[in-house]
C-alpha cells in the first residue's frame, strides 16, 4: 500500500513539474506608429493569452506624431532601440534600458529612419533611412554604435531603402531599394556596399560586386561608401519592401510587394535561384525560422499571413489576420510562435496575432495602439 501511495505521489509530482516546465512567457516589444507608443507584451503559452506589461511613450514632442517604426533588442539583452521616422527635418534613433524601459539616449539620423537591425558581432545598429517624404533620390543606411549612440557611418544606397536585416553572424546586412527593384548586401564590418542585385532583370546577370571597384571606408557619417549604382528613370516592377537572410542556408528572401512574388536569392552565386508566385496580395514583410525550414510572410494587401515550406517552395497555410493591413513579423528563438503585427484602418487599434507554428493556427490576438508596425522579440521566461 505504501509503495502504491509513493508511486502515485511521484507520478503527480512528475506531471506537475512537466506542466510547470511547459508554461513559458514569450516577451516582446511592439511599436504603434500613430500613437508614439511602444508596448511590452507577454504571451503565456499555457493559457494562450497575452498581457501588456508596460506602455512607453516615445518621442520629444507631445503635439506631433513622430512615428516609431523600426524596433530591435540588443544581442546582449540590455537595451532596446526604436527609430522615429518623423523629424524636422530628420528622424532619430532612441535607446532604452531593457525591462525598466527607461530612456537613455538618442541620435539624429537621415530622412525617415525606418527599419533597423543590430549586429550580433559588433552591437552596431543598422537603420534604413527610407526618405518617405523626400524626392525620389538615393538615400542611405545609417550605422550607429549601440554603446555610444554615435553615428559612425552613413552609406549611400538606393531609393527608399527598407527591410534592414543581418545574417546570423552579424557580418552582412541586407536591405532593398523599393523604387529601383534592387537588393543590397552591405559588409557590416567594413561598412561598405558589397553587392547589388537587380531583381526586375532576373535573367540578365546584372549583379554587381562593388568590392572589385574599391570603396571609401572613411568614418565620416555624412559621407558615403561603396560604388554608386544607376538610379536613372527606372519604373519599379517588383517594389521590394523586405529582405531577410536564412540563418542556416545561403539564401535571402525578398518580398515583391508590387508584383506579388517572393524571390529566393542565392548568396553564393549572388543570383535569383527561385521565384515563388505569392498566393497572397502584396507581400510586405517576411521572416525565416531559426531552423531555416519555414518562412512566415505578411500579405499587407489582403490582411493575411502565409507560412511556407522553404525547401519545397510551397505555402503550408494562409491565415486571416485580425486586421486588414498586416505589417511585421518576428519569430521566437524556439521556433514555436510567430508574432505578427497588423496596423488597423482608421480608428481601429493595431493588433499582434500569435501564430502557433506547429498547429498553423492563430492562438491569441492582443490589441495595442494604432498602426502597429515594428516588432522585436525580447526573451522566453519559464
Amino acid at each position: 500500500m505504501n509503495r502504491l501511495i509513493l508511486s502515485v505521489f511521484i507520478t503527480v509530482i512528475y506531471c506537475f513539474t512537466s506542466v510547470q516546465l511547459q508554461a513559458q512567457q514569450y516577451k516582446f516589444y511592439v511599436a504603434a506608429e500613430s500613437e508614439d507608443k511602444v508596448f511590452r507584451v507577454s504571451f503565456d503559452s499555457e493559457t494562450e493569452s497575452s498581457t501588456i506589461e508596460n506602455t512607453i511613450l516615445v518621442g520629444e514632442y507631445p503635439t506631433e506624431n513622430e512615428g516609431p517604426h523600426g524596433i530591435g533588442v540588443a544581442p546582449s539583452g540590455d537595451y532596446w532601440y526604436v527609430s522615429l521616422g518623423h523629424g524636422v527635418p530628420y528622424g532619430h534613433l532612441y535607446k532604452y534600458e531593457i525591462g525598466t524601459d527607461r530612456k537613455l539616449d538618442r541620435t539624429e539620423l537621415g530622412m525617415f529612419p525606418a527599419t533597423l537591425d543590430i549586429s550580433s558581432a559588433t552591437g552596431w545598429v543598422y537603420i534604413s533611412n527610407f526618405n518617405l517624404h523626400g524626392p525620389h533620390e538615393p538615400s542611405s543606411v545609417s550605422i550607429v554604435d549601440g554603446a555610444t549612440m554615435d553615428e559612425i557611418q552613413r552609406i549611400e544606397t538606393g531609393i527608399m531603402p527598407h527591410g534592414s536585416r543581418l545574417n546570423a553572424d552579424g557580418t552582412m546586412q541586407y536591405h532593398v531599394s523599393m523604387m529601383t527593384d534592387e537588393l543590397y548586401e552591405l559588409d557590416a564590418i567594413r561598412m561598405n556596399v558589397n553587392r547589388v542585385l537587380k531583381l526586375s532583370d532576373e535573367h540578365s546577370g546584372s549583379a554587381m560586386n562593388h568590392n572589385e571597384h574599391g570603396s571609401d571606408e572613411s568614418s565620416n557619417p555624412s559621407g558615403s561608401s561603396g560604388m554608386k549604382t544607376n538610379h536613372d528613370s527606372h519604373r519599379p516592377e517588383v517594389k521590394p519592401t523586405w529582405a531577410s537572410p536564412n540563418p542556416v542556408h545561403p539564401h535571402v528572401y525578398v518580398t515583391g510587394n508590387g508584383n506579388d512574388k517572393i524571390y529566393v536569392v542565392d548568396t553564393n552565386s549572388w543570383s535569383i535561384s527561385d521565384v515563388w508566385n505569392s498566393p497572397g496580395k502584396a507581400p510586405y514583410n517576411l521572416e525565416p525560422t531559426y531552423s531555416g525550414d519555414r518562412l512566415v510572410v505578411t500579405y499587407k494587401g489582403e490582411g493575411s499571413i502565409g507560412i511556407w515550406d522553404v525547401e519545397k517552395g510551397e505555402q503550408l497555410a494562409k491565415l486571416q489576420s485580425s486586421r486588414r493591413v498586416t505589417h511585421g513579423v518576428v519569430i521566437s528563438p524556439d521556433d514555436k510562435y510567430a508574432f505578427v503585427t497588423s496596423e488597423g484602418i482608421g480608428g481601429e487599434s493595431g493588433t499582434v496575432d500569435i501564430v502557433d507554428l506547429k498547429s498553423l493556427k492563430i492562438v491569441d490576438t492582443v490589441e495595442i495602439g494604432k498602426q502597429a508596425a515594428g516588432i522585436a522579440f525580447w526573451k522566453i521566461e519559464n
